[in-house]
């Protein structure tokens, strides 16, 4: 693993760090940081999931995280959104390809080789970062950014027992229904439907719930709002009874100026699991 970067950030250190990875066939770039505890002791960590064209850099960069994860004692993960490089599959949208990973396995052509992002996240960066930086591997939570936050909901409830709470802002909640999904599963995973369920956030939770603490905020100004289908999730989470807070927050839109308004909010719900 390479050492990009190290800067001390609200007394612990923000890193990025690049590495070959099997999963992805590529190199793969990461943002980390680790609170001041982490030089004492493992602590707990919390995964950061990035939306449509983002790095690693956009949250590290714009979310404002690290004071709020520092005054709880949490570090923070800020994966890749797909992989990259000279010979990795591209699009020209700005929705498919090279920033568009959509955490899946992709099983179809030209995309099988390399886009293989949910065994980078479920798999692989979990045993890198655990195995080399002092982290709780017992103590992960997960939160996500529009893909990223479908990436956090659909992983939340595909892994039982994986994270002690999740949430997200302005998920992607009903891909397979939705322009946001379904040209991307279609073309990762092919023609078959069958094959999408496991990654669509509300027919998850209709077929299996989640039982673990669950937070969503949803800007009403949202300029994607359409795409992202909350109002189909928040059925679903009404249909199972599942003990959830789904935020609709008024004139906010679908920027990081959104993330960063409400990002303390998310840090301190899930402190509070981490740390139960």
């Amino acid at each position: 693993m390479e050492t990009i970067s190290e800067n001390r950030c609200f007394g612990g250190v923000q890193g990025v760090y690049k590495h070959p990875s099997k999963a992805t066939g590529c190199d793969m770039t990461f943002g980390l940081f680790l609170p001041e505890e982490a030089e004492d002791h493992p602590v707990p960590v919390l995964w950061y999931l990035s939306g449509l064209t983002c790095t690693h850099e956009n949250a590290m960069v714009k979310a404002g995280a690290q004071a709020w994860a520092a005054e709880q004692g949490i570090a923070l993960v800020f994966p890749d959104t797909s992989p990259r490089g000279p010979g990795v599959a591209d699009d020209d949208a700005y929705d498919m390809g090279q920033g568009a990973g959509f955490y899946v396995n992709a099983t179809q052509d030209p995309w099988a080789p390399h886009f293989r992002m949910w065994d980078y996240i479920a798999d692989e960066l979990p045993r890198l970062i655990t195995g080399d930086f002092n982290i709780d591997e017992d103590r992960q939570s997960i939160t996500g950014h529009s893909m990223g936050g479908h990436g956090a909901l659909t992983l939340a409830m595909s892994l039982p027992g994986r994270y002690r709470s999740v949430s997200a802002f302005s998920p992607i909640c009903h891909p397979t229904a939705g322009d946001w999904g379904r040209k991307q599963l279609s073309a990762y995973l092919g023609e078959d439907e069958n094959t999408w369920a496991g990654h669509d956030a509300t027919l998850l939770m209709r077929n299996k719930g989640l039982d673990i603490p669950l937070l969503v905020d949803q800007g009403t100004s949202d300029q994607f709002i359409d795409l992202l289908m909350p109002e189909a999730f928040a059925e679903a989470v009404n249909a199972r009874r599942v003990p959830a807070a789904l935020r609709l927050q008024k004139g906010y839109d679908h920027s990081y100026f959104f993330v960063s308004s409400f990002i303390e909010d998310h840090v301190s719900f899930h402190a509070e699991a981490l740390y139960e």
